[in-house]
């Protein structure tokens, strides 16, 4: 990618020093972003899980639609390693019993 660099109303191309530049920090907000994207996603799906909490006490025994929704719930990151496939996934139909 080629940067313009803007100084007193003067644009040029940028340096090799400030493309460099330039792409470390495209980098770092790129890789922020996916770590800020995954970690949202994260809150969400515990948020799911926590709902469900309640069905693993050891005194009632877990319907196997629950056992399934759990487990895709907690195989839900698998996989999800763009920004673009964490924005895409959907979360499985909730299961109530």
């Amino acid at each position: 990618m080629s940067y313009k660099v803007q100084i007193n109303d003067v644009v040029r191309d940028a340096t090799a020093e400030e493309t460099a530049y330039f792409e470390a920090k495209k980098k770092k907000y790129e890789d922020n972003l996916f770590s800020k994207t995954l970690n949202d996603f994260r809150i969400k799906r515990n948020f799911k899980l926590e709902k469900t909490d309640w069905t693993s006490s050891s005194d009632l025994t877990m319907s196997a639609e629950m056992k399934e929704y759990r487990q895709k719930l907690r195989d839900a990151t698998e996989g999800l390693d763009t920004v673009e496939k964490v924005q895409a996934y959907e979360f499985p139909d909730e299961v109530l019993k």
